[in-house]
């Protein structure tokens, strides 16, 4: 059952169908949607509700949108089923993360193309068992795989941690289970996942059982890098899609 607003727009994004194109970046700060925008022909802001600003415009001619999800997976998990009710089919998360990785390996590269997100949150659980697994897209990795490779970037393909606490993580001291925090954290690191954010568990969990595609390039810090190549998948994919229809 759709939960509306009296005007009949989504409850959370204020956004209704129309207002977004197929393709859609999910950066978790709102006003980093400002940032993404530019990088659109014609952006227009669409709605700002609670932690959702919404811009559209186009790329290529086709329209493209940009909404925050705001931070952690109960959130992303809102804007994205209100997202995907509107028509939204083809998500990127485009953000910045913490190495999980030896640190001098992980500064060989520019950042990380998400091909899967460890489930170590509290959201996905309410969906499907943990056994579940949280897998992108492969095809939005390829494209955005390519897209990075024609920019001379060098992105590493590989697993996110997804956490419901940043300060359990960043200063595991702080909790009575920061014990457990640095075990699990060498767990992680002996299995080779490659960053830590918060939101791409519930995307990926989400947007598969919906049958939707998705994926997330996460730097180290070059948002600007990081949006264009994003930008430069969509563009591949909006050219292949027309050419599957």
């Amino acid at each position: 059952m759709p939960i509306l607003t009296p005007d009949g727009k989504q409850y959370h994004t204020q956004l209704k169908e129309g207002d977004i194109g197929r393709y859609v970046f999910l950066p978790g700060d709102p006003f980093r949607t400002d940032l993404i925008a530019s990088f659109l022909d014609d952006a227009k802001l669409m709605a700002h509700h609670r932690e959702h600003r919404s811009w559209t415009g186009y790329l290529d001619g086709e329209k493209v949108s940009v909404v925050s999800t705001g931070m952690g997976c109960p959130s992303t998990a809102i804007c994205l089923e209100e997202l995907i009710k509107i028509g939204g089919d083809t998500f990127i998360r485009i953000g910045t993360a913490g190495p999980v990785k030896d640190p001098d390996d992980c500064n060989k590269y520019d950042g990380v193309i998400c091909t899967g997100a460890v489930r170590d949150e509290g959201t996905t659980i309410h969906y499907i068992p943990i056994e579940y697994p949280a897998v992108a897209d492969r095809y939005v990795v390829d494209c955005l795989a390519r897209a990075a490779k024609a920019h001379g970037r060098n992105y590493l393909e590989g697993f996110t941690h997804s956490k419901d606490s940043f300060f359990c993580e960043v200063d595991p001291d702080c909790a009575p289970l920061g014990d457990l925090w640095k075990i699990r954290w060498k767990a992680w690191q002996k299995g080779n996942v490659a960053c830590s954010e918060m939101e791409a568990a519930a995307l990926f969990v989400i947007s598969s059982i919906r049958k939707k595609r998705a994926s997330a390039i996460m730097n180290w810090g070059d948002m600007d890098e990081t949006i264009r190549i994003a930008c430069d998948a969509v563009r591949i994919m909006i050219k292949e899609d027309k050419e599957k229809r």
